[in-house]
């Protein structure tokens, strides 16, 4: 799991958080890739647009995948405004509505953005919602960690960032934990690492993507036979191996030629080809461009609002 998400260069920003009494709701856009956050004290409703409105009680931990937009509210009923105006005016990493009560909500929320070229890795297995109750196996973990996220938040100490940062991502992955051990579904490379013998194929790929793997010696480190292990591994990960196997190697690729750290030439090799015309042939046919093209327009500068407008 750890090299999937350090390929998806994940960006984390928290807070601010909510403390609230009263009748309140916020409205918030859409929003790319995930958003993460827990009750450290309170309870409140998440309504999500296509989805029954949720009640979150404290200790409760909640992650959303590509979200549309959605409501944090006081009650289902309650009239939402705007959420941007009301976080813009954070103050010490704090929003405040009401007045101050000991018995105020207490929200730590937080959003983690990936690298476009590869966040389809992650953000295709998530569903819109995720929610570990306290209650879950892995919901006491989660709610402590919020509860330190939340302690980040509200103190100006050195490094501050820095550590919000990293446990915005421990939150993640143990929030990826949960949702894998949650459901019964197919979840994609993130389930299937649980699983016997196919977990064990995946980590082995992930440890040495230029070797040249066959099925045959996928199936044999799986300890099944080749039809059983590709059947299983097609159920479980959504591909064939051999497929899966390109996949990732063409995500490697997209993250070196978009760090521009490596010759074409050099990421052949480091991803399993014996040429760069083997490589720049299978690369296109994924990605939809050659390699070339592909680092150049990673080097263009995004464009500016008002580019190419008329005053």
């Amino acid at each position: 799991m750890a090299d999937a998400i350090g390929l998806l260069r994940p960006r984390t920003v928290v807070g601010p958080s909510l403390r609230a009494v009263g009748e309140w709701a916020l409205r918030f856009d859409a929003f790319l890739h995930v958003r993460i956050g827990g009750l450290v004290r309170g309870a409140c409703w998440l309504i999500l647009e296509g989805h029954e409105p949720v009640l979150l009680r404290e200790g409760d931990t909640f992650m959303l995948g590509n979200p549309p937009p959605y409501v944090l509210a006081s009650s289902p009923d309650a009239s939402p405004s705007p959420a941007a105006p009301v976080l813009a005016g954070a103050e010490a990493g704090f929003v405040r509505i009401g007045p101050e009560s000991e018995d105020d909500l207490y929200l730590c929320v937080g959003h983690i953005a990936f690298d476009d070229s590869n966040a389809a890795l992650l953000t295709d297995l998530l569903p819109p919602l995720v929610i570990v109750r306290e209650a879950d196996p892995h919901g006491r973990r989660l709610a402590q960690l919020v509860d330190l996220l939340a302690t980040e938040v509200g103190v100006t100490a050195a490094g501050g960032p820095l550590v919000q940062n990293h446990l915005a991502q421990i939150l993640l992955v143990h929030m990826l934990r949960a949702h894998a051990g949650q459901t019964d579904r197919p979840t994609g490379w993130l389930g299937a690492l649980n699983q016997d013998g196919i977990g064990t194929a995946l980590r082995a790929v992930h440890a040495d993507i230029a070797h040249s793997w066959s099925l045959k010696e996928l199936a044999q480190i799986s300890h099944m036979s080749r039809s059983a292990f590709a059947q299983a591994f097609k159920r479980h990960v959504g591909v064939a191996p051999l497929e899966y196997l390109i996949h990732w190697r063409m995500s490697l690729a997209r993250d070196a030629l978009a760090r521009d750290t490596l010759s074409i030439s050099e990421i052949a090799r480091a991803t399993g080809y014996l040429s760069e015309s083997a490589f720049s042939t299978a690369f296109r046919r994924v990605v939809g461009t050659p390699p070339t093209q592909f680092r150049n327009q990673s080097r263009r500068p995004p464009a500016r609002p008002g580019d190419g407008e008329v005053a």
